[in-house]
C-alpha cells in the first residue's frame, strides 16, 4: 500500500520533445529550423492553426510548401502528426499532398498521422471569413489581414460548441450530415448571404473521410505511447508566432490560436514535463503582414531594402511583408512567455549591404522608458524606439559556414543579441538552403 505514496522519480517522464517557434509577427524561417532538425526527428508534429501557416523548404533544389502538412513530412523516415490543437481543412490537405507529390514526394499517406479529437474547416467556413473581413472594412474601415482560410471561424465554432471533428466525420455518417447541416443553418442565420450546397459537401466530405480513415489515430494516446516507449526524437513545429498568439500577440491584429509554447501542450495532449529545448526562431530584423503596430517599422528606403533584398512577400498570401529593425523588445517578451533554450537567428546576410544597423533595445512613451511590452493597441501605437546603432559589415555572408567566417562585425551583432536577450544563439542563417545554417553549438 504505501508503494503509491511513494512520488514517482521526475526522471523517468519519458521522451522530450523539441519545439521550434516564431519570436516575431511569423514568417521567421521556422521551416528552415524545424526542416534541420526534422532530418534527425523520428516524429514531427503540429499543434496548433491551420493552413495558414506558410513554410517553404528547399531540398535538392526543389522547393516544397507546406501549410497544413508537418514539413517533416519530406523525410522518408520520420512520422507526422497533426494534432488536435490543428483546425483541419480536407481538401487543402489532399491538394498540398497532391501538390508536393507532382515535386517528388512519395509515401506521405502511410507516414502521416491525424488526431481524430482534431476540428474540421469546412468550405463555409473560408467565405464566412472572407464576410467578416468585408464587414470589417465597412464597419471599422480596417481588416485583420486574415488568409481567408477559415481558420478563425473554425475555433470560433470550437469555442461556440458546435464544432465538428475527425471523429464525428468517421462516426455514424447520418448523425455527422444531420449536425452538419445544423451548423450551417446555423451560420445562415448570421450571414443572409451565404449559400452553401450541403448534398453536394457532404458527398465529397464522405470521401475525404475515408481516405482520411487510415492516418486517423487517438491522439493522445498516440503521443502517450510516442513518449513513453523506446527513445524518439519528437519535434513540434509551431505555426504562426508570438505576436499573433492569441493571447499575448497584439490583439485583434493575431491569430486565433496560443502559437506559443502552451500550444504544444494543449495542441497534442502532452504535460509540461516531457518539453525540452523550446527554440525560437527570429530573423536579423523584423517583419510584419497585413495591418497592426509595428514599432521598429521603417517606411522608407531601409524598409524597403530589407523587403526587396529579403523577397518579403507571403507564401500563403502574397502580400508584401512590412519590414523594419530587429526590436529586442518583442523577443524579450516572446522569451518570457516560451522560455527559449536556444535562438536562430535568421537572414542575416540581408543585412549585408547596409551602413549601420539599428536594433530596437527600449520603448519609450513621453520620453519615458516603459518596463513592459504594452497589451493596448493604441499605447503600441504611441511608444517611441530606443535604438542602439551598429556599423554595418558591408560584406557577403551568404558562404559562411562556420562563425569564424563571419565578419567581425556581424559577429559583434549577434553577441548584442543575445546578450540582450539573455539567450544563445544557437544557428545564424545566411541563405535559402539547409546548408545555409551556420550551427554555433
Amino acid at each position: 500500500i504505501s508503494g503509491f505514496r511513494l512520488k514517482r522519480p521526475r526522471n523517468d517522464t519519458g521522451n522530450k520533445v523539441t519545439v521550434v517557434l516564431g519570436a516575431q509577427w511569423g514568417d521567421e524561417g521556422k521551416g528552415k529550423v524545424v526542416d534541420l532538425l526534422a532530418t534527425e526527428s523520428d516524429l514531427v508534429c503540429r499543434c496548433q492553426g491551420g493552413n495558414n501557416a506558410g513554410h517553404t523548404v528547399v531540398v535538392e533544389g526543389k522547393e516544397y510548401d507546406f501549410h497544413l502538412l508537418p514539413s517533416g513530412i519530406i523525410n522518408p523516415k520520420s512520422i507526422c502528426v497533426i494534432g488536435n490543437g490543428v483546425v483541419i481543412h480536407l481538401p487543402g490537405l489532399f491538394e498540398e499532398a497532391e501538390n508536393n507529390e507532382k515535386k517528388g514526394l512519395k509515401g506521405w499517406e502511410k507516414r502521416l498521422i491525424v488526431s481524430d479529437r482534431a476540428h474540421l474547416v469546412f468550405d463555409f467556413h473560408q467565405v464566412v471569413d472572407g464576410i467578416q473581413e468585408t464587414q470589417r472594412q465597412a464597419t471599422e474601415g480596417k481588416i485583420i489581414g486574415t488568409t481567408k482560410k477559415g481558420i478563425g471561424p473554425t475555433y470560433a465554432s470550437k469555442a461556440s460548441r458546435i464544432g465538428l471533428r475527425v471523429c464525428d466525420l468517421l462516426g455514424d455518417f447520418k448523425e455527422f450530415s444531420t449536425k452538419f447541416k445544423n451548423l450551417v443553418k446555423q451560420y445562415q442565420s448570421m450571414y443572409s448571404s451565404l449559400t452553401v450546397d450541403t448534398e453536394s459537401q457532404l458527398k465529397k466530405l464522405k470521401e475525404y473521410g475515408e481516405r482520411l480513415r487510415p492516418m486517423v489515430r487517438d491522439g493522445v494516446y498516440y503521443m502517450y505511447e510516442a513518449l513513453h516507449g523506446p527513445p524518439k526524437r519528437i519535434l513540434v513545429e509551431g505555426a504562426n508566432a508570438a505576436l499573433l498568439d492569441i493571447d499575448f500577440g497584439t490583439y485583434p491584429f493575431v491569430t486565433s490560436s496560443n502559437c506559443t509554447v502552451g500550444g504544444a501542450c494543449t495542441g497534442l495532449g502532452i504535460p509540461p514535463l516531457n518539453i525540452g529545448e523550446v527554440y525560437g526562431v527570429s530573423k536579423a530584423y523584423t517583419t510584419r503582414v497585413g495591418i497592426g503596430a509595428f514599432p521598429t517599422e521603417q517606411l522608407n528606403a531601409t524598409g524597403e531594402l530589407l523587403q526587396t533584398r529579403g523577397h518579403e512577400v507571403g507564401v500563403t498570401t502574397g502580400r508584401k511583408r512590412r519590414c523594419g529593425w530587429l526590436d529586442l523588445v518583442i523577443l524579450k517578451y516572446a522569451h518570457m512567455i516560451n522560455g527559449f533554450t536556444a535562438i536562430a537567428l535568421t537572414k542575416l546576410d540581408i543585412l549585408d549591404v547596409l551602413d549601420e544597423i539599428k536594433v530596437g533595445v527600449a520603448y519609450k512613451i513621453n520620453g519615458k522608458r516603459i518596463p513592459h511590452f504594452p497589451a493596448n493597441m493604441e499605447l503600441l501605437h504611441k511608444v517611441e524606439v530606443e535604438y542602439e546603432t551598429f556599423p554595418g559589415w558591408k560584406s557577403d555572408t551568404s558562404a559562411a559556414r562556420k562563425w569564424n567566417n563571419l565578419p567581425q562585425k556581424a559577429q559583434n551583432y549577434i553577441r548584442f543579441v543575445e546578450n540582450h536577450i539573455g539567450v544563445p544563439i544557437k544557428w545564424v542563417g545566411v541563405g535559402k538552403s539547409r546548408e545555409c545554417m551556420i550551427q554555433m553549438f
